[in-house]
C-alpha cells in the first residue's frame, strides 16, 4: 500500500473528502491549503476517528511555486518519505471569452496548470529519488472536450493537466527500477465547495461521499485513467469525445 500521502487543496470538497477516507484505510497524511484553520480542524476530526494515523498539515499556495518545492520536500520529511502525491487544488473561476473576464480566467489558468505543473515537478522529483511513488491529478470530464460559457477556460486547463500527466506517463516507459505510477482521474458531477454556488442544476450529480469513494478507488488500483463515478461518466465521456458540439452543448 502507498501509506503516505500528500494531498494538496486538502481544506475542503474533494481534498477534505479523500483525506477523511484515506485515513479510514490506515493512510498518513500530508495536507496542504491556503486554510491551514480548516486543515487543523480536519486533522482533529482525524485524529479523533483514527488516533493511529499520523496527519501533518502545512500552509500552502500553489501559486507561490517556490512554497510548492518547499513544503513537498518538508512534508516528506515528516512522514518519512512520500508515497503518493494527489494534485488536486483548483480553481473554478471564469467568464466566457471575450466578455472582460480575463482577471478571472488568467487566475484559473495559473493556478489549475501552471501550478500544477510546480506540483508534478516537486512530486516526481520526489519519487526519482526514492525510485517509488504514485502521482495522481484530478482533471474533470469537462476536460474531454472544449466547454462554452464560465467552463472555457478551467475546462481547458483540465485537459492541459490531463496531458501533462499522460506525457509523465509515457516518460516512464520502459525504464527499468522505477516503480513509479501515474494516474488521471477524470471527476463527474460531484458535489463540493467549489459548485456549490452554480446556479444551473448540474445533471447527474452524486454526493461528495460516493464520488471520493469512486475516485478512490480507481486511485488505489493505480489505472493510468479513470472517470469517477466510472457510471455514467465512462460511456457518457466517450459520447462527448465524439458527438457533434451540439450535442455536447446539450449534456453540458
Amino acid at each position: 500500500m502507498r501509506k503516505n500521502v500528500l494531498i494538496t487543496g486538502a481544506s475542503s470538497g474533494l481534498g477534505a473528502e479523500m483525506a477523511r477516507q484515506l485515513a479510514a484505510q490506515g493512510h498518513h497524511l500530508a495536507l496542504t491549503a491556503r486554510r491551514v484553520d480548516r486543515l487543523e480542524e480536519l486533522k482533529n476530526e482525524i485524529g479523533a476517528a483514527h488516533p493511529g494515523v499520523e496527519v501533518v498539515v502545512h500552509a500552502l499556495d500553489v501559486n507561490d511555486h517556490d512554497q510548492v518545492f518547499a513544503v513537498v520536500r518538508q512534508a516528506a520529511a515528516d512522514l518519512g518519505g512520500l508515497d503518493r502525491v494527489i494534485v488536486n487544488a483548483g480553481l473554478g473561476k471564469g467568464g466566457r471569452i471575450g466578455t472582460g473576464k480575463f482577471a478571472a480566467n488568467k487566475e484559473t489558468a495559473e493556478t489549475n496548470f501552471i501550478a500544477a505543473l510546480a506540483q508534478c515537478e516537486a512530486a516526481m522529483e520526489h519519487f526519482y529519488e526514492r525510485k517509488a511513488g504514485h502521482l495522481v491529478v484530478i482533471s474533470s470530464i469537462s476536460a474531454l472536450r472544449g466547454m462554452p460559457s464560465s467552463m472555457t477556460t478551467y475546462a481547458a486547463t483540465k485537459a492541459g493537466i490531463a496531458h501533462l500527466a499522460e506525457g509523465i506517463r509515457m516518460d516512464l516507459l520502459g525504464r527499468k527500477g522505477l516503480d513509479i505510477a501515474v494516474t488521471t482521474i477524470f471527476p463527474g458531477y460531484i458535489a463540493s465547495e467549489m459548485n456549490e454556488k452554480v446556479e444551473q442544476e448540474q445533471k447527474l450529480m452524486v454526493d461528495t461521499a460516493t464520488g471520493v469513494r469512486s475516485m478512490l478507488k480507481a486511485i488505489e488500483k493505480e489505472v493510468a485513467e479513470a472517470s469517477a463515478p466510472q457510471w455514467p461518466w465512462a460511456p457518457l465521456g466517450q459520447v462527448m469525445k465524439h458527438a457533434p458540439l451540439g450535442v455536447v452543448r446539450k449534456l453540458v
